[in-house]
């Protein structure tokens, strides 16, 4: 995959900003034809550098105000324990990121509850259920200082 030129950059800028911009608008801010832009657009998205578009939610506005910072620790490393700690993460709808890290703990979950009851019952019902977890370490977000969605280009 070659690396996103100037125009590209500037399409992903401005995307980041305004995601629901008409293509026509979108072509004359980044100083092409409306369909030299799609067709930017489209290898954007087929090369995966775009993965969607989507509407950035607040998630107190739902009633979801405790944020928990998760750390899992499995019981090993192999390839099979993973794949299978990371499909049944994924069936969890209250769990908003997951990362396979390096270091002390094996995986780190952001998840989103209603209240400290709330989280007790995704704890229990969710989190102690997944497979081959051994150790779970819970810490609780006080205040969102920044929540970034994207890189800065």
């Amino acid at each position: 995959m070659s690396e996103p030129d100037a125009i590209d950059l500037a399409i992903l800028k401005t995307l980041q900003s305004d995601a629901r911009i008409t293509n026509a608008d979108l072509a004359a801010k980044v100083g092409l034809s409306p369909s030299a832009c799609s067709r930017r657009l489209d290898i954007l998205e087929k090369r995966g550098v775009i993965r969607g578009y989507h509407a950035h939610v607040s998630h107190k506005a739902l009633d979801y105000k405790m944020i928990a910072i998760v750390h899992i620790s499995l019981s090993g490393q192999f390839a099979k324990t993973l794949s299978e700690f990371e499909a049944a993460v994924k069936r969890c709808p209250n769990v908003l990121v997951c990362y396979l890290m390096s270091g002390e703990y094996d995986y780190i979950l952001r998840v989103a509850a209603r209240d400290l009851e709330d989280y007790e019952r995704i704890h229990r019902d969710w989190l102690s259920a997944l497979p081959h977890v051994v150790k779970i370490n819970s810490s609780f977000a006080l205040r969102e200082v920044i929540d970034r969605p994207n890189v800065g280009l």
